[in-house]
């Protein structure tokens, strides 16, 4: 595994489990904040092992179609890409025209912490082979 790769993984980790003690404090905008945050990063991981030319966004489809480009895939639905793309903005500032359609709680970031914690696995296991 190259050094940078492991770098990314170790930040992602940290956001993932800064995501599950935030959430099991009341605190769900940055839980979902981490959360979004340890995807994006799991996903550039994947791109720096896989040579990949790391891109500066944090669309979540985006990434994942750069991915599929290259036939690396992820084991997330579009569903489950939606979700966490429309937590990013409304999650972060709370102006009006980003708001998302639901209000953050313990089931949609616990929702956000399962995708996060299945990519992390298929990433984890896809780098090691």
């Amino acid at each position: 595994m190259k050094e940078e790769t492991k770098q990314w993984l170790q930040y992602a980790n940290e956001n993932l489990k800064s995501a599950k003690i935030l959430v099991e404090s009341f605190l769900y905008n940055p839980s979902l904040q981490n959360s979004q945050q340890a995807i994006e990063k799991y996903i550039k991981a994947y791109f720096i092992e896989n040579g990949l030319k790391l891109r500066k966004t944090h669309n979540i489809l985006s990434l994942n179609e750069t991915l599929k480009q290259n036939n690396l895939f992820l084991d997330v639905s579009d569903d489950e890409i939606d979700l966490i793309d429309s937590i990013y903005l409304s999650s972060k500032y709370p102006f009006g025209s980003v708001l998302a359609d639901f209000e953050p709680d313990e089931n949609i970031c616990l929702e956000c912490l399962s995708i996060a914690t299945k990519i992390k696995e298929g990433i984890e296991y896809e780098i090691t082979i």
